[in-house]
């Protein structure tokens, strides 16, 4: 399994092989693309309530969906947000998301644990905004705030599982 870098990158965006929507070529760094914030955000209801993880849990049900082009994240606060772009792999192709360093430095991450992309994915990618810092962090929509990592994976598969073509956090 390889990382592709920037030439390889856009050598399969040129080929279809990859598909980023909308695509901005001045994203792409040496191993990466960056991903931008989208202004749709889930943020956690204040509940005493238990909630139970099993596979019928639903996050839907302790979020409530909100539309800004900011928003602050408290300490210690975690917050879903959703990437502008949408990217689509073959199903040779799997990918990573990761933070950036200018950001990871004042305390926020982008994911908690989920940050693996599965082969043949066609969605834009859910964000777990985590401010583990001291201060409140404002975050701003059109922020390049992530980037994404792509791997040719040895085999083919393709991802069919319940968040298929999200569009939304």
């Amino acid at each position: 399994m390889s990382i592709l870098t920037k030439d390889e990158i856009l050598k399969h965006i040129e080929e279809g092989k990859i598909n980023v929507e909308p695509f901005n070529p001045e994203n792409i760094g040496p191993g990466s693309i960056d991903l931008t914030l989208h202004n749709k955000f889930r943020i956690f209801k204040k509940t005493n309530g238990i909630v139970d993880v099993n596979e019928d849990a639903d996050y839907k049900l302790i979020t409530e969906l909100v539309e800004s082009e900011e928003i602050v994240i408290m300490p210690n606060e975690t917050i879903l947000g959703i990437t502008v772009e949408k990217i689509t792999l073959p199903s040779n192709m799997c990918g990573w998301l990761e933070g950036r360093s200018r950001f990871a430095r004042l305390g926020l991450l982008v994911h908690i644990s989920a940050s693996y992309m599965q082969p043949g994915i066609s969605n834009r990618q859910v964000l777990e905004l985590t401010n583990n810092s001291t201060v409140p962090l404002r975050l701003h929509a059109g922020t390049k705030i992530c980037q994404f990592i792509f791997e040719q994976a040895l085999g083919n598969a393709r991802y069919t599982g319940r968040f298929t073509d999200q569009k939304e956090p």
